[in-house]
């Protein structure tokens, strides 16, 4: 399958040289506008209400995972291209759809953002189905233009090209939250105490409060009025591949919650365990490069053992090869009654600061 990522310098949009071009040189754009995880979707509308817009939600509002309700990846407003105002065009995501064959009003407004040679090339390769931007019509801005021959076309592109294109907007999301997570006093000594203690590195946002640390063991909580937030690290020595195997994992996990996480610490019988006995809503493990290595990235629900509490978790698994050591590291959220997406995109955010001795920088480096 041919990468996203060696797609998207072939089509030249107008935008790349006109007053649009100029405001962005002179750093007049406006900042982006709107809330984590909505996208702004322009295109004809009888191509939202046919193949390409049932195409375009099932890629886009494509149940999470992992999550105590169901709750899609993406909120998608649609918006008339000839509806489409400067306002409307200065949201965080925007996602323009059109195929050449159409003729309808809709789809010639957004034909007119590409260029005469740009239709050329998509008409002579029925490879070239999207192009992305940075900050074409607002600072912070990520726009993605999907583009077909036909139909058909462009319906099979997207189809097969699922993943990459909810990866490029998932990516973006997490890139700002990052930087607003960060933006903000970072807890630098608990990053500090994370090296001396335990060889290991995390950034940790302001907010955040240590409860345990203990060798081989250190836990991270922040609570407000909407959500309960914890990370924790734990390390072993490693000893096999069978390690990264899903039930090791979870009684890797399960082993831990029993002695170090309570809902009330005076009561051994509040420990968390996982949830695996919740059909549609299965832990799911998938292998991932983190950080260059070799992880395997859990997801699922937590309760506790008196079943007063739960929520979901996200987690990795990978070693230290020049410690020997086996880490889990993990967020998980208390938060009933709330939409829990946003919170878990924040726990995965920080888990991948998250990096091993080899990884740390050293002082005189």
């Amino acid at each position: 399958m041919r990468s996203i990522f060696s797609l998207i310098i072939l089509v030249t949009i107008f935008y790349s040289c006109d007053s649009n071009s100029s405001r962005k040189s002179k750093g007049l754009l406006p900042p982006a506008s709107g809330k984590s995880g909505e996208i702004i979707v322009v295109m004809d509308s009888s191509k939202w209400k046919g193949k390409v817009g049932e195409q375009i939600r099932e890629t886009f509002r494509a149940e999470v995972g992992g999550l105590p309700r169901e709750e899609s990846m993406f909120k998608l407003n649609y918006v008339d291209p000839r509806q489409l105002n400067d306002i409307l065009k200065s949201v965080r995501n925007l996602l323009f759809v059109m195929t050449i064959d159409d003729k309808k009003p809709g789809s010639r407004v957004v034909r007119n953002y590409f260029t005469k040679s740009s239709i050329d090339k998509i008409k002579g390769d029925p490879n070239l189905f999207v192009h992305t931007a940075r900050d074409e019509f607002a600072r912070g801005q990520t726009v993605m233009y999907l583009f077909g021959q036909n139909e058909k076309m462009l319906v099979d592109n997207i189809e097969k090209n699922q993943k990459q294109l909810q990866d490029f907007f998932n990516k973006a999301e997490n890139n700002r939250l990052e930087a607003g997570l960060f933006k903000a006093k970072e807890v630098e000594g608990l990053t500090k105490m994370l090296e001396e203690d335990h060889e290991c590195a995390m950034r940790i946002p302001f907010g955040y409060k240590l409860v345990v640390n203990q060798p081989g063991f250190v836990w991270f909580r922040q609570i407000n009025a909407e959500s309960d937030m914890n990370l924790f690290i734990t390390y072993r020595p490693y000893k096999s591949e069978k390690a990264f195997e899903k039930e090791a994992i979870i009684d890797l996990r399960d082993s831990i919650a029993r002695f170090q996480l309570f809902e009330d610490p005076a009561a051994p019988e509040t420990h968390i365990i996982t949830e695996t006995k919740v059909p549609y809503i299965p832990v799911k493990t998938t292998q991932v490069n983190f950080n260059g290595s070799y992880a395997v990235e859990m997801r699922g629900l937590w309760k506790t053992s008196n079943l007063s509490m739960g929520g979901p978790f996200i987690s990795y698994t990978l070693v230290d090869e020049e410690l020997g050591r086996l880490y889990y590291i993990e967020g998980f959220v208390y938060s009933p009654g709330k939409n829990q997406r946003e919170f878990i995109r924040e726990l995965e955010v920080i888990l991948s600061t998250f990096k091993t001795k080899q990884q740390v920088p050293t002082s005189g480096s």
